[in-house]
Formats: structure tokens, C-alpha cells, sequence
């Protein structure tokens, strides 16, 4: 069984599929493990460290020769997979609703793609989870961005000279990136305050030390989608949440949006009008960009202006957090792999549940239900 590890190819992604510790722990399973040289550069990582636990270090042909299984952080080119074996595993983020024409020449190719950020939210498979091990850095991430932009303080502050009063941040959506943002502000000594359409993250707000900022006349109304996402809300909520997030928003310093619903558009949280009642040097974080963004004005990989509020729309935010997003991105990698792995076989063999919910194309066919 070989396994490997390309070096990363589109631009601006800094991450790498595997590390040091992961190699070492395919190769304690009886794994042959190839790394493309140079992979890891981008994460800090020096091809010899990948040679000290036992990975033979080449170039992209020797690397994929005869392998079995090829990791990546996001999906590799179909035409460059060549030497891969008829039938390999391609295992990374692949993004089959936005690269649909990927996802077909995966199929032609002969591959087995499995699109890991599919992985169900079940328990098992928390310890597996790309999206969120990713958010998580995401949301980190955004606080800092947001603080880098603002130039001004974020705690309170008493001085001789007078007080410096705390800054106002507002979280829009409470999913894994939300509630680090939410925790990271607080950290910071930020005034905090968070909504979600999820009923359920109230508490998880108040637990943080933030205020909930909910839409209460609208009853009935939970948000709560198939396998904890959010889901689409009715006209009437939607109507009743602008109202309520515009009288909110006018006050607040810098707002971090985070809400997405997976294989749909980003839903639209702010508008131009809504910018506009804000204080100008404010700052929006708005995490959502690369799915079409929720934030009207927000333009993906830049950073813009719009009525004196600055917009940050980083791409790529875990690849700004490239170690440490390399870090967790390979456990889940390496977690998913080891769960499955058969000793007698030498490699892994998915369970029904896990596979439908991952698996993109089999035996020379597109063969996941939400692509066909």
C-alpha cells in the first residue's frame, strides 16, 4: 500500500496533506509513504523531516508511481495523476459542486474520489472532520484579521491619560468558526455579541460570554438543518432578522460573517445600505467571500472600502494559519484512514455509511446521489 503526498498546486494554498507525525504513523501501519519534494515547504515543513520518519522524498512522477492512495488539501489536477494505479483513492477537499468538471475526469480517470469535507457529522467521524478543524482556524483567524484592520484597540483601557473604551464585535453565524471568533474576541477583551438562525446556539453563545442577538417575535423557527448546518429560513424570519441585525450593526465596530450552506451560494447577511449606518473605520470580516460572500460589496482576495467600513475578503483563511492548518487537516486525513484500515489487507476498507457519504466517483462513474 502506497501512499502519496502531493505537493499542492493551486494558488495561494500553503497547506500540505500530511506531516511529519502523520508519516510516521502511516508508516507504523505498514503504509509505503512518497512525498512530492518540496510539499511541505509552504507549512514549514523541510523535506528531510518527512525522510527521518521514513517517506521517500521525489519528484511528482516517482512520488505517484504505483500508489494507491493520493492525499491532497485541495483536489489535484486529473491529467496530473498519472503513475497512480487504476482505481487509487484521491483523498482531499474537492469541492464536487464547484469543480463538477473535476469530479467527471476523476471518473474517466479511473480514480475513487472521496471528498472528505462530505464526512458526515456523526460522531465517529468528529476526529475526521476537514471543515471543521479548518473553521475553527477560520474563525481565529478572522478576529485577528479584523484587529490588524481596525487600528484601534480592542480591550478596554484605564489610563491617566482617559479611558479606551472596548471594542464592539459582532459575529454573524455560530457554527465552528463563529464560536472561535466569538472566543477569540472575548480573549482579546472585545465586547462581544453573536446571532445565528440556529435557536440551538444561544446557549453556546452565552456560554462564551457573549450576547445573543436573536429574533424572538417570529416562533417556531429553528434553522437547524440536516447534520447540524443551517438551513434556508422562511421570508418572514429573514425579514424579521434584517430588521433586527440593521438596528444592531450601526453600533457594532467590526463584524465577522461565517454563514454557509454547504453545495448553495452564500446567503446575503449584509447590505450596502446596512454598511452604510456604520461608524466609519469600522471593519467586516466576511469569511463566506469564496462561497459568493455575505456581505454585499465583498470581493474575494481583496480588501475594499465601501462608505468608510473596510471589507476583508481573505481566501484561503486556514492557508493564512499554514502549519497548524497542515497539522489538522493531516489527523483528520490520517484518522479517516487508520479507523478503516484492515491488517490482514494492508489497507482501508470504508463502511457503507462513511463511503456513500464521501465517495464521488467508483469504477469509472460518477456515483455520489447529490452529483448524479
Amino acid at each position: 500500500m502506497k501512499i502519496a503526498v502531493l505537493k499542492e498546486a493551486a494558488a495561494g494554498e500553503r497547506r500540505v496533506s500530511a506531516t511529519p507525525e502523520t508519516v510516521k504513523k502511516f508508516v507504523a501501519l505498514g503504509a509505503q509513504v512518497a512525498v512530492e519534494q518540496g510539499a511541505g515547504g509552504t507549512a514549514s515543513i523541510a523535506d528531510q523531516a518527512y525522510a527521518d520518519m521514513g517517506a521517500a522524498i521525489g519528484d511528482r512522477a516517482a512520488t505517484l508511481r504505483d500508489a494507491d492512495i493520493v492525499l491532497g488539501v485541495q483536489g489535484p489536477d486529473p491529467a496530473s495523476l498519472t503513475g497512480a494505479k487504476p482505481g487509487a483513492w484521491i483523498v482531499a477537499g474537492l469541492n464536487p459542486f464547484g469543480e463538477r468538471a473535476r469530479v467527471d475526469a476523476y471518473a474517466s480517470g479511473g480514480f475513487e474520489a472521496l471528498a472528505m469535507e462530505l464526512m458526515p457529522r456523526i460522531t465517529r467521524a468528529q476526529s475526521m472532520d476537514i471543515l471543521s478543524s479548518q473553521s475553527n482556524l477560520s474563525g481565529y483567524k478572522a478576529v485577528l484579521d479584523a484587529a490588524a484592520e481596525y487600528g484601534r484597540a480592542f480591550p478596554m483601557m484605564m489610563t491617566a491619560a482617559g479611558t479606551v473604551s472596548a471594542a464592539k464585535v459582532f459575529v454573524m453565524g455560530v457554527g465552528v468558526a463563529g464560536l472561535q471568533a466569538i472566543a477569540t474576541a472575548r480573549r482579546l477583551g472585545a465586547q462581544v455579541s453573536a446571532t445565528d438562525v440556529r435557536a440551538a446556539t444561544r446557549e453556546q453563545i452565552l456560554s462564551l460570554g457573549a450576547k445573543p442577538i436573536f429574533v424572538e417575535a417570529v416562533q417556531g423557527i429553528e434553522g437547524e438543518g440536516t447534520g447540524g448546518y443551517a438551513t434556508e429560513m422562511s421570508d418572514e424570519y429573514k425579514a424579521a432578522q434584517a430588521e433586527l441585525v440593521s438596528s444592531h450593526i450601526a453600533k457594532q465596530d467590526i463584524v465577522i460573517t461565517t454563514a454557509l450552506i454547504p453545495g448553495r451560494p452564500a446567503p446575503r447577511l449584509i447590505s450596502d445600505a446596512q454598511i452604510a449606518t456604520m461608524k466609519p473605520g469600522s471593519v467586516i470580516v466576511d469569511l463566506a467571500v469564496e462561497a459568493g460572500g455575505n456581505v454585499e460589496g465583498a470581493v474575494a482576495g481583496e480588501i475594499v472600502e465601501r462608505h468608510g467600513v473596510k471589507i476583508v475578503g481573505h481566501r484561503n483563511v486556514p492557508s493564512r494559519l499554514a502549519a497548524d492548518a497542515s497539522a489538522l487537516f493531516a489527523r483528520n486525513l490520517f484518522n479517516f484512514l487508520s479507523a478503516f484500515w484492515d491488517k490482514e489487507q494492508g489497507r482501508p476498507i470504508l463502511d457503507e455509511e462513511i463511503g456513500n457519504a464521501i465517495r464521488l466517483t467508483q469504477g469509472g462513474k460518477v456515483v455520489h446521489e447529490r452529483l448524479l
